[in-house]
């Protein structure tokens, strides 16, 4: 009687080890998986730990020191002094220079994507495809410093651009040399430049929507404009959010046309925040405030994307 007992509880203890023995043994895989895992990852995150979070951390150290450069031992710390001094009375940060990196950002945006939602349509509706995307991608691949020394001879007043106004009867427009047009006219090279790289990713949106839209739509008797706006853009809000985020991004960071074709002037009237801090670490050796700027121009960018992010998924896009 006691052995019948005994062993359905020896029985019982041996399946529970074999289970137990089954879990540390599957514990076991998993870790020699994890280590395996990370020793694959371990160049990349070498790579960042020394390209991305070292400069970080010393950009943060110097936003909050007042440095001249090159002599570490000379790094001084004044606390926040350096982000009050960006927005304290006097100074040009906020505005013009924030003010002009948000327009900047915002008219490149709302052209580039203009632009290329009307050309990636276009050109889906056309033969030789891939000869018409390689000729808007060219912009791409040109130099900023040839993309704008070429428009900025356009924009003089005997160039090229001038010379349409005049044909068409109107005056002659001192576009890059009067304040009030231009950072409008830089917008519109920033905007003609990206179109390529935009249409590129436009045309991939268009081809991943199903014909059979389009084929019921044609049944229902729907015109063009209807198919358009019910259709395409409707459909194509996930690459017109990835151009929007990206061309806005690289808006707000612009630094090297605007350097070529302006230099920031007239005055400040198309200095931007990428530019400012250009000027404040290598013109100036004002290290502090060249940080302290970048930091507030990542908030932006950070806050931007977000909302962007925050719109387009109210509408009901995944982004």
């Amino acid at each position: 009687m006691v052995n019948a007992t005994l062993a359905p509880e020896a029985t019982e203890r041996a399946a529970r080890d074999k289970s137990a023995a089954g879990v540390r043994g599957r514990a076991r895989h998993r870790r020699r998986q994890a280590v395996v895992a990370y020793l694959f990852l371990a160049p990349t995150l070498l790579f960042y730990a020394v390209f991305l979070l070292l400069p970080l951390g010393f950009a943060l150290l110097l936003s909050m020191s007042r440095w001249a450069g090159f002599d570490l031992d000379g790094i001084d710390p004044v606390g926040l002094d350096n982000f009050a001094g960006l927005f304290a009375d006097g100074s040009t940060f906020l505005a013009p220079i924030l003010t002009n990196t948000l327009l900047f950002a915002l008219g490149t945006v709302v052209l580039a994507l203009a632009g290329s939602v009307l050309v990636a349509t276009c050109i889906d509706k056309l033969r030789f495809q891939g000869l018409w995307r390689t000729l808007y991608f060219l912009p791409i691949v040109t130099t900023v410093v040839a993309v704008g020394n070429v428009w900025k001879y356009m924009y003089e007043p005997g160039g090229l651009v001038n010379g349409v106004l005049n044909a068409l009867g109107l005056g002659s427009v001192a576009f890059l040399q009067d304040p009030d047009t231009a950072l409008p006219a830089v917008v519109v090279v920033q905007a003609w430049a990206s179109v390529g790289s935009a249409v590129l990713v436009l045309t991939a949106g268009l081809k991943s929507i199903p014909e059979s839209y389009y084929e019921a739509a044609a049944l229902d008797g729907a015109g063009s404009g209807t198919v358009f706006w019910r259709i395409t853009l409707p459909l194509l809000r996930p690459s017109m959010l990835f151009v929007c985020i990206t061309q806005f991004l690289t808006g707000l960071q612009s630094f090297a046309l605007i350097i070529v074709m302006t230099k920031g002037g007239p005055g400040d009237a198309t200095n931007v925040a990428a530019l400012e801090m250009y000027r404040q670490a290598f013109s100036y050796g004002d290290w502090g405030t060249a940080s302290a700027a970048a930091f507030v121009l990542f908030t932006v960018v950070l806050a931007v994307t977000l909302v962007q992010l925050w719109l387009f998924r109210r509408k009901g896009e995944d982004a």
